[in-house]
């Protein structure tokens, strides 16, 4: 990917989905990082607008501090109201004790140590099988073929739902996540219509589908002994007393099939993308796939696959030279503190051997790290040191189109034309 070209600072629209469609985002972020990087972006009503924070430290500053911004109030841009906050509160709009709570219910599946002993023989196997099939063929979309089909099927291991329920789950995830891009959904966030639907995550329709699918699935399991995760929510009381109630659940599951998918699916794309632009990173890779162990970082800050979180303010505060005012809404580009001069030299480059890549991909180090992170990682590496060697050639054989969302970085379709050795 070259260096973004210039957006003057007056015409920065971080909430115009259409320039992230448009892949012009990175454009945006590098004027705000140089000239204004705690920046007031107005929004559509009946949003009031939101600070943009783009520089890597001040993104980490607000991030771990959640006395002063909290994610009670709602961790993307719609403004959700009072009354609702507690019937679509999900882990992420969750502080403190109970969030803690909430995490120890499964964290123990995704740790490192359980993952390499229950789950890496079956990904590798997996990554294997999700290769051979796409190299089958020389042409093929590479995120139906490879980003796509192969977190799900991760997915459906995790949560126990039969592979025939992997489309649906998909299509499921692209509806919610892409809820503001025409081609995966007929209800779109900054439609009227939503409005309808504001009780319900994403404003969305299809959310009672996935409650429906997940209850069906609690209620088989309850009082069972599975290890899956479904199983655990159904059947452990969490650390601080408070059984989950329905809603509790439904949002919980909800997060699970969205965030088991949709990420690594989007990292896997967006490294891959930037490996065919950066030819020489790929070759690299392909000659000494051992890279992979550190590299796996280098290409998530590249692949940055969601762009922002937001948290609010829950007192006035002084954040890079601007006042923040109590209830204002904060926003942390996560896409922009991966492209940060001050932190990572020559940041439009790929390199794999880059020494130290702290990046801010998962949430570095705050309570709402992300929870898959060891298995995204996990997904990552494998899939690259299974695919890039049995490649003798690849390159992209049609347009690559984004997801219109300033949320998700997310590609639609990816043409490819490959070779297999």
């Amino acid at each position: 990917m070259k260096q973004p070209g210039h957006v003057p600072l007056a015409e920065v629209d971080l909430a115009d989905y259409d320039r992230f469609a448009g892949n012009l985002g990175w454009a945006q972020f590098d004027t705000l990082r140089r000239e204004d990087p705690v920046h007031w972006n107005p929004e559509p009503a009946p949003n009031g607008g939101f600070w943009a924070v783009t520089r890597y430290h001040d993104i980490w500053q607000v991030d771990r501090d959640t006395e002063t911004f909290t994610s009670e109030k709602f961790v993307n841009l719609e403004e959700v109201d009072d009354d609702l906050m507690d019937i679509r509160r999900s882990i992420l709009e969750t502080d403190g004790r109970r969030h803690q709570a909430l995490r120890q219910l499964i964290a123990r599946e995704f740790s490192p140590r359980n993952l390499m002993r229950n789950y890496e023989g079956f990904l590798r196997q997996l990554t294997k099988q999700t290769v051979d099939e796409a190299l089958s063929g020389n042409e093929f979309d590479f995120v139906e073929k490879i980003s796509a089909d192969f977190p799900i099927q991760v997915l459906a291991r995790l949560l126990d739902v039969p592979l025939e329920d992997t489309g649906q789950l998909i299509a499921w995830g692209n509806e919610m996540v892409g809820n503001t891009d025409p081609d995966y959904t007929a209800h779109r966030l900054d439609s009227p219509e939503s409005e309808k639907y504001k009780h319900l995550p994403f404003r969305s329709p299809t959310t009672q589908d996935v409650f429906d699918y997940g209850r069906a699935l609690r209620d088989r399991r309850r009082g069972g002994d599975g290890t899956d995760l479904v199983s655990q929510l159904a059947n452990k009381l969490p650390s601080d007393g408070i059984p989950l109630s329905d809603r509790d659940f439904d949002n919980y599951f909800l997060l699970l099939v969205i965030a088991g998918n949709e990420t690594t699916r989007h990292a896997i794309s967006n490294a891959m993308l930037g490996l065919l632009e950066q030819p020489e990173q790929l070759r690299l890779l392909q000659d000494d796939p051992g890279l992979l162990a550190t590299g796996v970082e280098e290409l998530l800050r590249w692949a940055s696959p969601v762009y922002h979180f937001r948290r609010t303010a829950t007192r006035d505060v002084e954040l890079g030279g601007k006042t923040i005012k109590e209830g204002d809404k904060v926003v942390m580009w996560f896409a922009s503190g991966n492209r940060d001069e001050d932190v990572f030299a020559d940041p439009y480059t790929i390199d794999v051997r880059r020494p130290t890549v702290d990046h801010l991909t998962f949430g570095k180090g705050s309570p709402h790290l992300c929870m898959g992170n060891s298995l995204a990682r996990m997904e990552v590496r494998l899939m690259f040191e299974e695919l890039l060697p049995r490649l003798r050639s690849i390159e992209l054989a049609g347009e690559v189109t984004r997801v219109r969302s300033n949320f998700v970085n997310g590609i639609k379709r990816f043409p490819v034309a490959a070779r297999a050795r």
